[in-house]
């Protein structure tokens, strides 16, 4: 398996640092609004590459955090007259919501800046004893840049280079021993939130935030740092230089940064008014189809959002759950003796052919017909090739062409005379394929009118008969299959999302 490492700029066979375990760090998003389809892409990208490693045998340790205390949400804590941590749960809450409705499976651990902060005085006090960082009147901590010979080596610049080309980056002050020093630890502002330090009472800078994060819960060294390619500078090297200097020794092994998600080939901006949020997609697409949009280029490469790559994106997935439905019903005429248009799927059918299927399988290539021997070698091959994709960096779009062939294959070989042991064996390789890539293969039943309104009725009698209990969970059901109730004056009101 290679992976294309920012820090040495070529791909590297992967080699972790424990036999069959993979640590692996995600930069999360800073929670003061709903997230936007750029969290998002980092989001699913490194989810699948969790994924994948899972199916290749790795026991993944994967941290990814929440930015619970900044400036942006201060900001917006007094704008509204509440406690920022009133802001941060707030939108941690909305944005796990979105994230499952991706697919995107919750980290191993989900720290929180504001649950570390011993940790990052403790890194701090490290950092100011062996000499990297100092003090300034005011209590702020900077880190002294010029102390860490190796700065500027993920993102290829040397101090010079940057004093020479990238002023803007400067942060400036009185006290400060170089202008490429960057803080630590910062005094407290009126109104906002503090906390007790050797140096004063204030708050940390945020490059120390995700240091002592990954050390906390995945040690010292790391095998995969990853997070959008425009954290590389500042942030990056700054997590880097503080690791390396305070723990002496190698922080990350391999670095993997995505691309960055333009709109109708412009960055993304309020101010030019195509910034789009992830539920603002999902008021007009299952998340499904962003998924799929997001994982259909190589995630190195430059993405462009428009509506019509994402009818394009709508359109390739549907081939894909087609396909996936009509050997369901294969399954289930296969199981209940019917054929043609005799075969209607159906929930019991389908489970009893898919233990018969499985039965089948278990025997081998010999419960299938030599015809079906052939084409399942076919199968084989195609899922040789998505895995090659896979290996090579994560190349998502080539793995997504490979399943589209199986696809094209099960719909050419799979008939309703087939064994369930081919059929089964055709759906499971490509269930088993696309879960890899997060994406749900399988159809939920559409509820029929008649069938909201009797569960709506019945959550309005236990509501009568205060078993709040039962309402709520007949109404998260309903939000499962897709529909949202609105309680009214005029009696519930109903929708399909």
């Amino acid at each position: 398996m290679k992976i294309y490492n920012t820090l040495t700029k070529r791909k590297e066979e992967f080699v972790p640092l424990e036999k069959g375990k993979v640590r692996m760090y995600v930069c999360g998003p800073t929670v003061y609004n709903l997230i936007h389809i750029g969290n998002a892409r980092p989001m699913i990208v490194f989810d699948t590459v969790r994924r994948y490693f899972e199916y290749r045998g790795y026991e993944v340790n994967y941290v990814s955090n929440f930015t619970d205390v900044d400036d942006k949400i201060i900001k917006k804590a007094i704008e509204e007259g509440v406690e920022a941590s009133v802001i941060s749960e707030r939108y941690i809450a909305e944005c796990k919501k979105d994230m499952e409705a991706m697919n995107v499976r919750p980290a191993t651990t989900h720290p929180l800046a504001t649950e570390e902060i011993c940790g990052m005085l403790d890194m701090i006090g490290t950092l100011i004893e062996k000499g990297h960082a100092y003090t300034v009147s005011d209590g702020t901590v900077y880190f002294r840049t010029r102390s860490f010979r190796d700065y500027g080596k993920l993102s290829h610049k040397n101090l010079d280079d940057l004093q020479a080309g990238h002023r803007a980056i400067q942060v400036t002050g009185d006290e400060k021993e170089d202008a490429y020093d960057f803080v630590l630890w910062k005094p407290k502002k009126e109104g906002e939130p503090y906390w007790e330090s050797p140096w004063c009472e204030g708050r940390p800078g945020w490059h120390i935030e995700c240091s002592v994060m990954a050390k906390k819960y995945l040690g010292e060294q790391i095998d995969i740092h990853a997070g959008g390619e425009d954290l590389i500078f500042p942030h990056h090297e700054n997590e880097i230089a503080q690791s390396e200097a305070a723990n002496g020794k190698e922080f990350a092994r391999y670095w993997m940064h995505n691309a960055f998600l333009n709109i109708d080939n412009r960055k993304m901006s309020k101010s030019a008014g195509n910034f789009f949020t992830v539920r603002d997609i999902a008021g007009k697409y299952d998340l499904q189809v962003l998924r799929f949009f997001m994982l259909s280029a190589h995630y190195r490469s430059p993405l462009n959002f428009s509506a019509e790559l994402m009818e394009a994106a709508k359109n390739g997935l549907e081939r894909i759950v087609t396909g996936v439905n009509r050997l369901t019903e294969l399954q289930a005429a296969g199981s209940a003796g019917k054929t043609g248009a005799d075969a209607a799927p159906d929930r019991e059918a389908a489970d009893r052919a898919t233990k018969a299927g499985e039965r089948a399988a278990a025997d081998g290539l010999t419960s299938m017909t030599e015809e079906e021997q052939a084409s399942w070698q076919a199968a084989q091959a195609l899922k040789a090739k998505y895995e090659a994709a896979m290996d090579d960096d994560f190349n998502t779009a080539d793995a997504i062409a490979a399943v589209f062939e199986l696809v094209k294959l099960a719909n050419t070989t799979a008939k309703e005379d087939s064994t369930p042991a081919y059929v089964t064996a055709l759906k499971e390789e490509l269930c088993r394929l696309c879960d890899i890539l997060g994406l749900i293969t399988e159809k939920k039943e559409e509820l029929l009118d008649a069938e909201i309104e009797e569960m709506i009725a019945k959550r309005q009698q236990a509501r009568k008969e205060r078993n709040f209990a039962l309402a709520d969970r007949i109404r998260t059901e309903l939000a499962d299959r897709g529909i949202l109730l609105e309680d009214t004056r005029e009696g519930v009101k109903w929708k399909r999302a």
